[in-house]
């Protein structure tokens, strides 16, 4: 519900809306293409600093665990310190370090600024995810970011290979390094431009960082990957990989020990137990591991096997970045149809048979009949996967914890991604070295690259085998804001149960959706009704006749059902608005909401009788939006009117019409 028209900075508010999210994607293109950008240029990168085969993998891992390791401490930092302000910086570092990996002339001095990039993106990837979930209420303007979130992600690490071959083949490798630097500047300035600043911090003492903690998860994790690379070109009973196993062993034991008496840890267990947060981060943590895969392997076998240059190599993960997309923008379409989770379910089993596809290929094939057609569905499965298991993992946390939950998802990717990288170069090279020794080189590559693809479609069909347990840990109980406590006159019947009915509605099936705290303008207003629950219900659910009633209601358009994606559009005071109901429990809570003229609503109805012929009403309601940032002091006293108002009116005729009831009642008998 929207009270006054927008005024003259509407349109451009708007555009800067969608200014401020492209930047934000932005940032996140940057932090997925830097992922995968060295992929093409990791044989010429071998050759002009001297890098061994096992370095190579190194050029990636060590980006890929700062930023992983890092990510949590990112998240918390970002709730912490503020958003833009830990996003800036992370941009800052990001672009230094890429320029300095781009002028590296040993191995040593490119993995030390690799890993100073992976810190840089550590702090980028949850303070944007965050900015992102805080400008987008609940409802379809965040579905559409995160579709937009979702594109720029995949879309990143497939363009990182394609630009990776221009540049390998044009300027040379440096500048695979020097054009994110130069890329991450621009987005820093377009951060600083357009991004809202934080919040002013509220007063009292701020927590600490968990520091002991960021560092021993992340020697943690650099043992173990140290590890499993190792065993691939030293056995598995060397001394070394058993060290470096024992040694991950003790400094992830002494990370868990750590976060339990740290008062502020980077991994809180509530956040694990928050809805669906917890298995979806495990199954993503599942497609990290195959996607860092995808993107290492295919490049090699097109360079090393069927002697691909480096431009070649790119230009055929067009296909790749655009059914990527194609599947990122379609996600949400597919899920508002299917359900979220049959969609994840799909797409995990589209990637799955893609790979199983990729596990065929030969070592004489050729791209338009070996690898185009497991590309297009890997690359569609990877785009909705991607974006609903984000959903997943952000959705239902507290806003304090946002920074940190966006931090989250992307570390159990990019972990998932370098200990898969691991194992999978390990099969690889394993699968390599086990060739018959008359067997050529390239076929012997191509017997470990097959390898690997099918043990990544195994990993998708271990994720599709939990989707069942990330749909059952997604119905939380819906989060409300507690009313003051009522005493209930000793007349008074308990509460009807959750799951009781009202006359003339028959139960349904709902989604949990609240408001969002963290916008901008939230208003809690609430009211009693002396009239029958019944009656009040009935009156507030029929949408159509709202203009009967309701002064502040033009003109209704619906046509029903009262159900979960049902639309309805209503004009109220010169606005032509179009809602949709997200959430019905009959005789408790109505929910609805949708963009209009640049602001995010979300309206959250409930109803309690609390005694016979009593009921109170309460709303709450958030608004979000460049419109409303702009004007919040307004858009708050704005949107306050107009609930009371709404309430007024919904007092006064279901009152009146259970008077009228009363009277004909008592005239029959």
């Amino acid at each position: 519900m929207y009270a006054t028209p927008p005024d003259r900075q509407t349109a451009p508010s708007a555009a800067t809306a969608a200014a401020t999210l492209a930047a934000l994607a932005a940032a996140q293109f940057a932090v997925t293409l830097s992922t995968s950008i060295v992929n093409v240029a990791l044989p010429a990168v071998r050759d002009g600093i001297g890098l061994s085969d096992a370095g190579m993998s190194w050029v990636v891992n060590a980006y890929g665990l700062a930023f992983g390791a890092l990510l949590l401490l990112g998240g918390r930092a970002a709730d912490l310190l503020g958003r833009r302000r830990v996003l800036t910086a992370g941009l800052a570092l990001f672009a230094v370090a890429a320029v300095a990996a781009g002028l590296a002339s040993t191995p040593w001095m490119l993995v030390t600024a690799r890993t100073a990039q992976g810190v840089g993106a550590a702090a980028i990837a949850p303070a944007a995810l965050s900015l992102v979930m805080r400008l987008h209420p609940p409802g379809p303007a965040r579905a559409r970011a995160l579709g937009v979130w979702g594109a720029v992600s995949g879309a990143g690490g497939a363009a990182g290979v394609l630009l990776g071959g221009i540049l390998t083949e044009g300027p040379g490798w440096p500048w695979v390094f020097h054009a994110s630097g130069i890329g991450a500047a621009a987005v820093l300035a377009a951060t600083v431009r357009l991004v809202p600043a934080d919040p002013k911090e509220a007063a009292g003492p701020r927590p600490r960082l968990d520091v002991a903690g960021s560092l021993t998860v992340t020697s943690g994790l650099v043992a173990l990957v140290y590890g499993l690379t190792a065993a691939g070109r030293s056995g598995w009973t060397d001394p070394l990989v058993l060290g470096s196993f024992g040694a991950a062993a003790v400094l992830l034991a002494l990370f868990v020990r750590v976060e339990r008496r740290h008062p502020a840890p980077l991994l809180p267990s509530r956040l694990l137990t928050r809805g669906a947060v917890g298995p979806a981060n495990l199954v993503m943590a599942l497609l990290g591991a195959v996607w860092v895969g995808l993107f290492f392997f295919l490049p090699l076998y097109q360079q090393q096997v069927l002697g691909a240059g480096p431009l070649e190599a790119g230009l055929s993960q067009l296909p790749l970045a655009a059914a990527n997309m194609i599947g990122s923008g379609l996600a949400p379409v597919l899920s508002r149809r299917a359900g979220p989770h049959r969609t994840l379910l799909a797409g995990l089993a589209v990637q799955a048979a893609g790979f199983l596809w990729l596990a065929r290929i030969p070592a004489d094939g050729t791209f338009l009949v070996h690898l185009l057609g497991p590309v297009l569905l890997v690359g569609a499965g990877l785009g909705v996967a991607f974006v609903q298991l984000t959903g997943s993992a952000v959705s239902g946390v507290e806003p304090a914890d946002a920074g940190l939950a966006g931090g989250l998802v992307n570390t159990t990717r990019q972990i998932g991604g370098a200990v898969g990288l691991a194992v999978l170069g390990t099969l690889a090279a394993a699968r390599t070295a086990a060739a018959p020794p008359g067997l050529p080189y390239t076929a012997a590559l191509t017997e470990g690259y097959r390898g690997a693809f099918l043990l990544s479609a195994a990993v998708l069909g271990v994720g599709a085998a939990l989707t069942p347990l990330l749909a059952r840990r997604a119905r939380p109980v819906p989060e409300t804001v507690p009313a003051t406590p009522r005493r209930r006159p000793p007349s008074a019947r308990p509460p009807e149960p959750a799951d009781h009915t009202v006359e003339g509605v028959p139960p349904m099936t709902t989604h949990p959706t609240t408001v969002d705290t963290g916008a901008p303008v939230v208003v809690r207003v609430e009211t009693t009704v002396h009239a029958p629950l019944a009656t009040v219900w009935g009156l507030h659910t029929d949408i159509a006749a709202w203009a009967e009633w309701n002064t502040d209601v033009e003109r209704v358009e619906y046509a029903g059902p009262l159900a979960p994606g049902t639309a309805f559009r209503w004009l109220t005071h010169g606005l032509d608005i179009t809602s949709t109901v997200h959430q019905v429990v009959p005789g408790e809570r109505i929910v609805w909401g949708g963009p209009a003229h640049g602001i995010d609503g979300v309206h959250v109805w409930t109803f309690q009788e609390t005694a016979p012929g009593t009921v109170t009403v309460r709303t709450e309601e958030s608004w979000g939006g460049a419109p409303v940032e702009a004007r919040r002091t307004e858009m708050e006293q704005v949107l306050r009117q107009s609930l009371d108002a709404w309430l007024a009116a919904l007092k006064a005729r279901a009152e009146a019409a259970a008077g009228a009831s009363a009277s004909a009642s008592a005239e029959r008998h």
